[in-house]
This record gives structure tokens, sequence and C-alpha cells, in this order.
């Protein structure tokens, strides 16, 4: 086991890898950067050094075809390289990847085997999007440094604690089983991070404290987290479940499916799309971007505003109804691109809700930063936090938590 203390952190998509290095000593970024458009023409490379030195925090920008993930990460590889932080380097301790899905099974970190690798491509048929991509990067990575530990973090993860009431859909328990159908839920290591630095914020402990996090990005979800475990949260099966979102439609009456494919004539790869590319704010007004989409209902369109009112409605309802499954609730925090940057979102959300001790202040919910805050008054019950999200350096602290413990085990 290396003696090293720095974590790669590796996410990869279909056509994608992000990518960060970071020094478990102090949680620093050394190198962070993202290959775009792989496999196809235009391919892009942006890479940023942290490292110091007289370039440390520019990006550099390589325009070249990247035929496949393994010509993506050898690029990697070699930006790395010439900042002194090469894949080489005794320092690096091990190589953490975000799977998306971990299914009943991975409810942990895991070290990565064939037998891991063999089960999450099992899992591909309720993650076709992602599980593949996945998969691809942690065999490039395994390729390029077989000597090194590589660990799975698993976005259903931190849901693997939700009651069986709330992880069970209401159907046919055999036919469930068969085919592995239940609530699963996202983006857990956001919700599990987001959740432990609100009580931080808090000055608590996380066990003793409930909290609400609405992650809330391109693609949204919600969870309600009491003392430190997830009791339930919005995203399902698939990501598709829950809140409205950029192109996606959150919660649908199924029957609505069946009608498209009976009297619409769609078939069901048409519906698949509709529902998860062509749907939520996309679907409504054209535009998945919520800046745009509150540009435009301040100039009065009314598209505009449907797709704005439709998001904050079913938001509410699930602040409503978490508050209920938690019964305490200490605090909401809000997340990821939409939750951390929009702050008419956060009024709007939360106003009219002073009965339940929730409120905004209008003065701190219009502060901009990138650190964690309290934007609610202080005669409020609920806090209302802004607490930025760090999957990244959430999965580097599971993954090297994990090789340090099982290099613990090993050596006894």
């Amino acid at each position: 086991m290396s003696e090293g203390t720095r974590v790669l952190v590796l996410n990869a998509g279909s056509s994608s890898v992000k990518y960060q290095l970071i020094d478990m000593l102090d949680g620093a970024r050394l190198a962070s950067g993202l290959v775009e458009r792989i496999g196809e023409p235009g391919g892009r490379l942006v890479h940023t050094s942290h490292a110091g030195g007289p370039r440390s925090g520019e990006a550099r920008e390589t325009l070249q075809v990247f035929p496949d993930h393994t010509a993506a990460l050898k690029a990697v590889a070699e930006e790395l390289t010439a900042d002194g932080l090469g894949l080489d380097s005794p320092e690096l301790a091990a190589i953490g990847h975000r799977v998306v899905h971990g299914g009943k099974r991975f409810t942990e970190p895991t070290v990565i085997t064939d037998e891991v690798l063999q089960e999450i491509r099992r899992l591909i048929p309720v993650a076709p999007l992602h599980n593949p991509a996945n998969i691809i990067g942690v065999e490039v990575a395994r390729a390029l440094r077989p000597d090194l530990p590589q660990v799975a973090v698993f976005d259903t993860a931190f849901h693997a604690s939700m009651p069986e009431y709330a992880a069970r859909y209401a159907i046919d328990k055999a036919v469930a089983d068969e085919h592995r159908v239940r609530r699963y839920g996202f983006h857990g290591t956001s919700h599990q991070y987001v959740s432990r630095a609100t009580a931080r914020l808090l000055g608590k402990d996380p066990a003793e404290v409930n909290v609400i996090v609405l992650h809330l990005g391109n693609g949204a979800s919600a969870s309600a987290v009491g003392g430190g475990r997830c009791l339930d949260t919005s995203m399902g099966l698939t990501p598709l479940e829950g809140l409205v979102m950029g192109t996606r439609s959150g919660d649908i009456d199924a029957g609505v499916v069946f009608h498209l494919h009976r009297v619409g004539g769609m078939s069901v790869d048409e519906i698949d799309d509709l529902l998860n590319r062509r749907s939520g704010l996309l679907g409504l007004s054209g535009d998945n971007d919520m800046r745009e989409i509150m540009r435009r209902a301040d100039a009065g369109d009314a598209d505009a505003e449907l797709a704005f009112d439709a998001y904050i409605h079913r938001l509410r309802k699930y602040i409503g109804g978490y508050y209920a499954v938690l019964g305490r609730v200490d605090a909401i925090a809000f997340t990821a691109g939409v939750g951390e940057n929009a702050a008419p979102v956060r009024a709007a959300a939360t106003a009219g809700l002073e009965e339940l001790g929730i409120a905004v202040d209008p003065e701190l919910n219009s502060v901009r930063s990138g650190e964690p805050r309290i934007i609610s008054p202080a005669y409020a019950r609920v806090a209302v936090a802004v607490v930025p999200t760090d999957e990244e350096l959430e999965i580097a602290r599971q993954t090297f938590a994990l090789v340090h413990r099982e290099s613990g085990e090993s050596e006894e």
C-alpha cells in the first residue's frame, strides 16, 4: 500500500472525463480538468494546475481528437506529469471513481476487483446512460496503474439507508424483486457531503441534525436526512423521478407512458427520450437554463413564468413532504448550480412557509459567496442555508479512508 496522500478522482461520462487530484493532508486541489467530445471531432482538454509555480491557476487548453477514453486518460496523465504530478508518483495513494448505480449490493465505497466490475456491468440495465461510461473509466485507469487501489464510490450508496417502506414501489413484490425495481436515489455523494457540512455550519454533530437537502442543478433531487442517514430521496429507480429538472419531467403519472404509446403511437424509446431529454424546464419553456428562464419570466414571457412556477411548486411540495417525513427540521440546505446561485429560486421555494418556522432574509439571500452560509433570519426556527457541494472531495475522502482502513486491516 502506498504511503501517498493524494487521490485522483475520475468521473467518466460517455464522451467526457472530469478529474481532480486532491491532497488529503489538507483537501487541497493540486490539479483539475475536463476532457470533452471523446470519440467525436473537435475534442478538447482543459487542465488547470494548482500545485504552485508561475502558471498555477491558469487553464491550459488542448484541442485534438481523442478517439477513445484510453487516449483521453493518457492525455490527462501527460498533463499531470508536466506539472510534476504524474500517475507514477509515489504520492498517489489511490484512484477514486464516481459510479452512478450500485444497486442493493454496493452501499459503501468499494475496492474494484474483476468481480466488482462484473457486478457493476450487471447493473447497466438500470443505469444505461451512466454505468457503461463509468466502467470504461475504471478499465482504462486500471490498465494505466494496475498496481494502484481503485475505488468505486456510488451515487446510490448514501440512500441505501432508506427504510424499506420508502424504497419500495407499491407493485407486485415478486415482479419488483425479479427485475430489481425499487427506489435507489442518486446524487448521493452530494447529499452526504452537504448534510454533514450543514451540521458543521450549525455547530452540531450530524447525528443530531435533521436536514432537507435540495440539490438543484440541471439534474435535481431532494433528500430527507435524519441524524446523518437518508430517510427518503426524490429520485427513484432512475434519475427521472422527483423534482422538475432541466430536461427531465420528474414525477409523472405512469399512465402517461401508456397513453403516449397507445394513443400517441410513440415507441418506448421515443417516450424515454421525451421524458428524459425534452421535458422539465426545456419542455415547458424551450430553455433548460434557469438564468435564461428567470430573465424571460421577468420580461413577462408566459412560458418562462409557467416553467419557473412549476419548478417552484414541485420543490415546495417536497419541502413540505420531507418536513413530514423528518418530523423535526433543523435546516434546509440549497446546493448545486441553481441552489447555490439562484436567489429568486431560494426565495420563492421558501415563501409563505413561516408557519413551519421557515423564512429567508432578503439581504442575506442576495449575497453571492462560495462559502457555506445561513440566509435565514435569526428568529427562524429552521435554518435555511446555502452550502456549496463538493462531490469530488467527498469521493476522495471515502476513497482515502477505505484504502487506509484496508491497509491497516491487512497488516494486522
